[in-house]
């Protein structure tokens, strides 16, 4: 296969090893690194991912005549109880019978329901700002939760549009960043990958937040840390595209800004699967001086296969690296290569 590997002493800040470390390689998930060091450096560390409802009527007896609307902040983490949450707060209210309509607000990123680059034919996951249980399917789920916990709907619509100026807030759901980061690093989960890249997206300041966004923030990051942003390419935030681009080196700059920066490592560090204990490492390199030791992102494609993290080594210096096999039909072969080094590095 085509080989990219870097290795770099973190306590002696120094160069271990390096092969072909400068060419522009696809990273599959390792991409998600570049997500989330990104979104660690540029989110504020409360920053939530929110899901809302509010309404805009009256309540008449036990009937609400008006508008409720679902706002939208592409949280992945929502999910069935969050959506009875919200139902329970009309009751809470007494209403049991309403009229209007349920509109949904989707205006916090553009319509597009799939990322640059990823091919037809895969499962991937649909990107919209609504969702529950990872679904798409909100409102069709709402209208369902409401039915079944008794309350009438008369005259009521579904319809699309965006917050009224004049709503109250009912209730909000929210999800913090490391609740995000979680499944995003330790299950590879690409829908949370991408949820977490339009928040950087919606934090550039433009509604509906893009893509085109999100990676503005990354190439500023990216040429803050010294590096040539013509060399590379990014295209989505889970590393499905097989437009992305990017060298070893440079997901080991990234490593080391993240270990540099406490703000960013505390959080990044507990996401890492851990090598023979959990997550996409939970069976590689048991038995081995790496096992409970590396803690690292894996990355799968059809032909690549990738790991990127930090272990601890011997002397007790802190380490990471970066190892991309490209062109490798052979998954199994790839994984017991980088799984080698790994234990090298951790070797006494």
């Amino acid at each position: 296969s085509q080989l990219g590997l870097m290795g770099w002493d973190l306590t002696a800040d120094s160069a271990l090893f390096s092969f072909n470390h400068r060419h522009s390689m696809r990273p599959a998930s390792t991409m998600k690194l570049v997500t989330a060091i990104t979104a660690l450096d540029q989110l504020p560390p409360d920053y939530l991912l929110t899901t809302s409802l509010y309404r805009r009527g009256r309540i008449e007896g036990a009937t609400f005549t008006g508008d409720l609307y679902v706002v939208g902040g592409m949280d992945p983490l929502f999910d069935i109880t969050d959506l009875r949450d919200f139902v329970y707060e009309l009751h809470h209210l007494g209403i049991d019978t309403l009229r209007g309509r349920l509109v949904d607000d989707v205006s916090m990123k553009d319509t597009l329901q799939w990322g640059e680059g990823w091919c037809w034919d895969d499962k991937n996951p649909t990107l919209s700002p609504l969702l529950v249980g990872k679904k798409a399917n909100f409102m069709e789920r709402m209208v369902s939760e409401l039915t079944r916990s008794g309350i009438v709907l008369d005259s009521f619509t579904v319809a699309k549009g965006r917050l009224h100026d004049g709503a109250t807030l009912l209730a909000t759901c929210h999800h913090t960043l490391d609740q995000v980061l979680d499944p995003m690093m330790k299950e590879s989960d690409n829908l949370v990958a991408e949820a977490l890249f339009y928040q950087l997206a919606a934090c550039y300041g433009s509604r509906p937040a893009r893509a085109i966004h999100a990676r503005s923030l990354e190439k500023q990051l990216i040429a803050y840390l010294g590096f040539d942003n013509s060399c590379f390419r990014y295209a989505d935030g889970s590393g499905l595209s097989l437009y992305n681009y990017v060298s070893p080196e440079l997901l080991v700059g990234l490593l080391r800004h993240a270990w540099l920066t406490p703000s960013i490592y505390t959080h990044l560090l507990p996401s890492l699967p851990i090598a023979g204990i959990d997550g996409t490492l939970s069976k590689r390199m048991r038995k081995t001086s790496a096992e409970g030791n590396v803690r690292a992102k894996t990355g799968t494609l059809t032909g690549v296969i990738s790991l990127a993290g930090y272990c601890t080594a011997a002397n007790g210096h802190q380490l990471c690296f970066s190892i991309i096999n490209q062109g490798v039909l052979l998954a199994n072969n790839a994984r017991t290569f980088q799984d080698r080094i790994c234990t090298a590095l951790c070797n006494p």
